[in-house]
């Protein structure tokens, strides 16, 4: 990474875990554009695999392993092959999820855990693995994305979700906490809903009032408009970068002003 804190990350290794769809997608393209070697990981083994294929054309060296984040057994291998492939991790960025659309009296304790172990637990194990590595090396850079959901509740079945996402938000803080000294920074960003695949494939089910759904999301979104992957990059490139050399434990929002509107409000007379 360049001495002068720009956003160049020649030279570093960074992993990305649910790279092969939307925000993580996104995510990879803008780390290879500036530099980086990356660790694309994720459970559509195909989709990681043309990713990393694309990817290498324009130069970038990639390992693209298939991963479940929850299992520890898989992370620790990823970690290790990346160590041993690329180098040791400069950049985390925790960005794999399952989403939840249930209930809290409905939800199944199956569902439940199952959110939890990808969504919080998964970012535990892999920012506790390269977290040795980075302490060792005396740098590195953990982001995490969480969500607005993760701050405001959010309701319409998000329970199991939106606790996951409040607990990345937590981990994010005890982390930039507990190694801050130790030059290893850990922060987050917290997304308003972002038209990745999954969204619009919810958007699309007939069990929903697609217009109704859409325009209840855009009411809380000051600037009017839903995010798209690439909306997330620029937050994360800063905060993976030496720019953001005094910023950890820190929340970014990321969500066309959503955080800012109060819950009681409204954008017209």
């Amino acid at each position: 990474m360049s001495a002068n804190g720009d956003l160049d990350f020649t030279g570093s290794t960074v992993i990305i875990t649910g790279a092969a769809g939307g925000i993580g997608t996104a995510l990879s393209r803008g780390f290879a554009a500036r530099g980086a070697a990356l660790a694309l990981l994720d459970l559509n083994e195909d989709g990681v695999k043309a990713l990393a294929d694309e990817l290498r054309a324009g130069g970038t060296k990639v390992l693209a392993r298939r991963c479940d984040t929850s299992s520890e057994a898989d992370v620790v291998a990823a970690v290790d092959a990346t160590e041993a492939e690329l180098g040791g991790p400069h950049v985390l960025v925790n960005n794999a999820a399952r989403g939840s659309h249930t209930r809290p009296e409905e939800i199944t304790l199956e569902e439940w855990n199952g959110v939890l172990a990808v969504t919080l637990t998964g970012y535990f194990l892999f920012a506790r693995e390269c977290g040795r590595r980075m302490l060792a090396a005396g740098s590195g850079a953990i982001v995490n994305i969480a969500s607005i959901g993760g701050v405001n509740a959010i309701g319409r079945g998000n329970f199991a979700y939106d606790v996951s996402k409040a607990g990345v938000i937590a981990l994010t803080r005890e982390l930039g906490v507990e190694w801050a000294t130790r030059g290893v920074r850990v922060n987050a960003v917290a997304p308003c809903q972002v038209l990745t695949p999954g969204l619009r494939e919810l958007l699309a089910n007939e069990k929903f009032d697609t217009d109704a759904l859409l325009q209840r999301f855009l009411g809380g979104i000051p600037i009017g408009r839903l995010a798209e992957p690439d909306d997330v990059v620029g937050a994360v490139l800063f905060l993976a970068s030496r720019s953001a050399a005094m910023t950890t434990g820190s929340t970014l929002p990321v969500d066309g002003g959503n955080l800012a509107l109060n819950a009681g409000g409204s954008m017209t007379w």
